[in-house]
């Protein structure tokens, strides 16, 4: 546990075992640590190389947009229609998972807020295959899900402008995104603000609207609205509860992102006071924005009517007879496809950058720019998101779903080490060898074991699914061949790690 990845030059306040702090490329940064003061004319820069420049307003809208996504705004219609209103207790579990992620990723982060987030803590924690493993499968998930979200904004693009290629509307896109990612870290923020700003308007409108049309039993295409409509198709589980437990894949992917602000952690100004707001805020956006919003669309409409074909939210106020909303949600649904695209750049080229830091990725990818930006990483990225805009012509969309599916083990993945990280933090500080932040995962350890025995379920349940969510579970010996031959490849090439001792935060109070 003594061992960390080289580049990262935390807790041994140095890159490469020096006595001073270097980017990437062997630059000295403007500031040499995270806890520098830089002067007016310069920009702070940990001892990663990357440049402290994400604020309080812009993390915060971070955290919220990586709660609501492409899941909520169009995949919630498909999964009522197939599970029923019990679909609300599918996102409450999942939900209350997601919480306990986030807070152990809270206290890792405290302890040590690196971009290379979670595959850093693997590597402290559980060992240097565990980082390699982790780094990967999120990377995975990521490329699975920018293939997909990155040929939806052709589509959706497609509405509106027919005549023009769905793969020509997709390239832009890709090439706009790719262009704001290269720039700086700042411009990213800036515009990830933005799309949370769009997507959380949209849901406190829809929210406000459809409570006031629960309270008034309103008419809506014949049906009345109200607390009726979770029992109108057959009950409560109207096809059974092993159904509701089989939706818990699609739900996990629904939230994945969340775990995002970690990433960020490593280029936030002052994560200790930033971090711990925006992690908090996780249960109330997830209980307000998730479950309160699938709980309104259950008690609006039956079930039945709703559609994977079209957004849930389109198909309640076309039945009030507002047939222009269809727009406006497709504008919604398109800033959540270009926003969850704009992430996947961002954190993969963070996690490719930490393994070539380790020659677990490829040499390019480890590559950073003048303007403290993990180009090599984002490229490497974008080949894979080109690669989808490619598949419009080639794939049927049977082949999206399954590549969505097998993006959401990698995110059982990515939560799984966050939580067991933590549970080995706790540990390592019971045997005095480190200090527990005052920011805790709270109800440890048993809360993490049993979010742990929650995603395993979560996995198991995909075995007995029909369609893309089985063949992704019998693509998991598949996929642990090949990070199994990936770790052996790449072994013998990793420099070896000078031993430190763990980092010392300051003293805190608290159990």
């Amino acid at each position: 546990m003594g061992q960390v990845s080289l580049g990262f030059g935390i807790g041994a306040g140095d890159h490469e075992g020096g006595s001073r702090c270097h980017t990437q490329d062997g630059r000295e940064p403007l500031v040499g640590s995270s806890t520098g003061t830089p002067r007016n004319d310069q920009v702070e820069v940990d001892s990663e190389g990357y440049s402290k420049a994400l604020g309080n307003r812009q993390v915060q809208m971070i955290a919220i947009g990586g709660a609501i996504g492409v899941g909520l705004f169009l995949g919630a219609g498909g999964r009522l229609h197939d599970t029923g209103p019990a679909l609300v207790l599918s996102y409450a579990l999942c939900g209350a998972a997601a919480f306990f992620v986030m807070r152990a990723l809270g206290e890792l982060v405290l302890y040590r807020p690196t971009s290379g987030s979670f595959v850093t803590y693997a590597r402290e924690f559980i060992g240097p295959w565990a980082g390699f493993t982790s780094g990967w499968m999120y990377w995975l998930n990521w490329a699975m899900t920018g293939i997909a979200e990155i040929t939806a904004v052709g589509i959706y693009v497609h509405r509106w402008l027919p005549d023009v290629p769905q793969w020509v509307t997709a390239l832009i896109a890709l090439v706009a995104l790719l262009t704001i990612n290269l720039v700086s870290v700042k411009l990213f923020g800036e515009l990830e603000f933005w799309f949370s700003v769009i997507k959380v308007t949209a849901i406190i409108v829809f929210l406000f609207v459809g409570v006031g049309l629960v309270l008034t039993s309103a008419n809506i295409g014949g049906h009345t609205a109200g607390v009726a409509n979770l029992t109108a198709d057959g009950g409560f589980f109207p096809h059974g509860v092993g159904v509701t437990l089989i939706a818990l894949q699609a739900v996990i992917f629904a939230y994945s992102a969340i775990e995002l602000v970690g990433i960020a952690a490593g280029e936030t100004k002052s994560p200790e006071k930033v971090l711990p707001k925006a992690i908090n805020g996780v249960i109330y956006r997830i209980g307000i924005f998730y479950v309160g919003s699938v709980l309104l669309l259950a008690m609006l409409l039956p079930s039945l009517l709703y559609s994977s074909d079209a957004s849930p939210f389109v198909t309640v106020f076309s039945a009030l007879g507002i047939p222009w909303v269809a727009d406006v949600m497709n504008a919604i649904v398109l800033t959540a496809a270009l926003s969850s695209c704009n992430s996947g750049l961002y954190s993969t080229g963070r996690v490719l950058r930490s393994l070539a830091d380790k020659r677990e990725a490829p040499k390019f990818a480890g590559k950073m720019s003048k303007q403290h930006v993990p180009y090599g990483g984002i490229l490497f990225t974008s080949v894979i998101y080109l690669a989808g805009v490619g598949l419009n012509y080639f794939v049927p969309k049977e082949a999206f779903d399954i590549v969505t599916a097998i993006a959401s083990l990698g995110v059982v993945a990515t939560w799984a080490t966050l939580v067991f990280c933590q549970m080995r933090l706790r540990k390592a500080a019971l045997r005095g060898e480190l200090e527990r932040p005052s920011y805790r995962m709270p109800g440890a350890p048993y809360t993490g074991w049993l979010t742990l025995g929650f995603l395993a379920l979560v996995v198991v349940m995909m075995g007995f699914a029909g369609g893309a969510e089985r063949i992704a579970f019998y693509s998991i010996p598949g996929i642990a061949v090949v990070i199994f031959i990936g770790w052996k490849l790449v072994k013998s090439r990793r420099p070896e790690a000078p031993e430190i001792t763990l980092r010392q935060p300051a003293p805190v109070s608290g159990d």
